[in-house]
């Protein structure tokens, strides 16, 4: 029987037991029996006549978290009295809210945060449009933006079932960069209608993140977005899956003595983060990328291709390679998969591909081939997975881009920008860390978004005009100028201020 991993299938069952404490153990067997995973047995309230007890475990999906319940309900001596599902638990009422960063405690308070003080602010932005930067929640805000056309491996399920996606990426904006980002969920799929509500948006927001965008239109939205906004433009499907690839790709490569752009690289899935990741991959010295979709290799001589396709086999495929998956994994160093499920066989890594073979099966949910299958043939895997080493995670790439990009107060960012951004991942394992089942750090690392932070700010343009300074990477907060001295006695307290940068 399978046995559970995926915390997303967690659940606590309060029982009600007749009061003999062997049962707690004899539920925990049972579990265990069906596959189960138990992680705390709680009593919690013991009486004469019964005991209460919540067990909170793990199963592989949610058919098999009934079963379990059902096994748990069947031992004498036990009832379930009430089961919660700890995944829908932790969305109950969002997962973001807005908090005050000021104190309103008194009349005096209103006043400066709030009429009549606002309106000085508000007439100095009107005179200087560039500091909403430094005046608003603008500098450190990021619109996360979708359409529910793609998302995560669920497909085109709208923009309401999209929010709590989108709320998790705002979460994950706060946790780790610090940064005040909000789910903005459109009511359109239309790239027309997408840009120009983004456009209209634009003014309250330091960034924008599209996410979860179906291609092709998802490379229309972001290319008109760049051309009319004046903040940077970031599709993380596409470029914060390159960026984390790329990194993991180079210290693979470390590991098994070999170099980009020498390397064969075959990339199966000829999508958003298909394009993203050769074209990142080719702007950083790799020469001999084959990209293969459902039909096969793409190679310059199929007039049967699609112009996003045929785009894509005018740069790529030096030698020509055709036929299927399995035929252009011939002699291949590389192997990275952005497509679905089981389309990759463990003896076609072991027969076709050359030795001390390189496996990125990143497919979500499911991957392309069991990672632990391809372990046993190639010498190192990553996934998309967190039970697995070297997990592929976009958190790795974007709350640090997105604070180097608001720290500099970016308009753009560039391809240079992005490899920068790779590098500070790879950099980040150390020589003495570096082995094949750590290529990549974990996105708990202390190091990771700081390190991507300076990698991007290196090249942001500024845009603090006359408020002048520079970017304290990391911290969110530019300091010089001299702009609003007047406004207040105390220099040190004035906003934007600090004498002594």
């Amino acid at each position: 029987m399978a046995t559970a991993t995926p915390s997303s299938y967690s659940i606590t069952v309060r029982l009600h037991t007749t009061p003999d404490h062997a049962l707690v153990g004899q539920v925990a067997t049972v579990v265990a029996e069906q596959g189960g995973i138990v992680t705390a047995i709680d009593v919690a309230d013991s009486r004469h006549d019964r005991l209460v007890v919540d067990l909170t475990c793990s199963g592989i999906d949610a058919t098999h978290t009934d079963q379990l319940v059902a096994a748990i309900d069947a031992i004498d001596g036990v009832r379930v009295h009430k089961v919660s599902d700890r995944t829908f638990l932790l969305h109950l009422g969002g997962k973001i809210e807005v908090r005050s960063k000021v104190n309103l405690r008194t009349r005096d308070d209103l006043s400066m945060a709030y009429t009549p003080g606002v309106g000085r602010v508000s007439m100095a932005i009107a005179e200087h449009p560039e500091d909403a930067r430094r005046l608003t929640i603008k500098g450190n805000t990021v619109a996360v933006v979708t359409d529910g056309s793609a998302v995560l491996g669920l497909g085109n399920i709208g923009p309401e079932a999209a929010m709590p996606v989108m709320e998790g990426k705002a979460a994950l904006f706060k946790r780790f960069a610090d940064i005040d980002a909000w789910p903005i969920c459109l009511a359109s799929q239309d790239p027309d209608e997408i840009v120009r509500a983004v456009e209209m948006i634009a003014p309250g927001f330091g960034g924008i993140n599209l996410e979860d965008i179906s291609a092709p239109k998802c490379f229309e939205i972001e290319r008109r977005l760049r051309e009319s906004l004046d903040i940077p433009v970031f599709h993380d499907d596409q470029h914060g899956t390159a960026i984390v690839v790329l990194a993991a790709l180079r210290n693979a490569l470390r590991v098994v003595g070999k170099e980009l752009p020498t390397a064969r690289i075959v990339i199966s899935g000829a999508g958003a983060a298909g394009t993203a990741i050769v074209t990142l991959l080719m702007a950083a010295g790799a020469v001999d990328v084959v990209m293969v979709d459902r039909d096969g290799a793409l190679s310059r001589g199929d007039d049967s291709l699609s112009p996003a396709h045929a785009e894509l086999a005018a740069r790529t495929n030096p030698r020509e390679v055709t036929g299927s998956l399995e035929q252009a994994l011939d002699g291949a160093d590389v192997f990275i998969g952005v497509s679905a499920p089981g389309i990759l066989r463990g003896e076609w890594i072991r027969d076709r591909m050359a030795d001390d073979a390189v496996v990125f099966p990143l497919a979500n949910p499911d991957p392309e081939i069991d990672p632990a299958e391809a372990g046993q043939y190639a010498a190192v895997v990553a996934s998309g997975r967190s039970d697995y080493p070297n997990q592929i995670n976009n958190v790795l790439a974007f709350p640090g881009v997105f604070r180097g990009l608001l720290d500099a107060g970016a308009e753009d960012i560039t391809t240079e920008m992005l490899i920068r951004a790779a590098d500070a991942i790879s950099g980040v394992v150390t020589d003495e860390e570096l082995n094949p089942s750590y290529i990549i750090p974990s996105v708990f690392h202390a190091d990771v978004t700081d390190a991507v932070a300076t990698a991007i700010a290196g090249e942001g343009k500024s845009t603090t005009g006359a408020l002048g300074g520079a970017a304290a990477v990391g911290g969110g907060h530019v300091r010089g100028g001299d702009r609003y001295r007047h406004a207040t006695p105390d220099p040190i307290e004035a906003v934007g201020t600090d004498p002594h940068a």
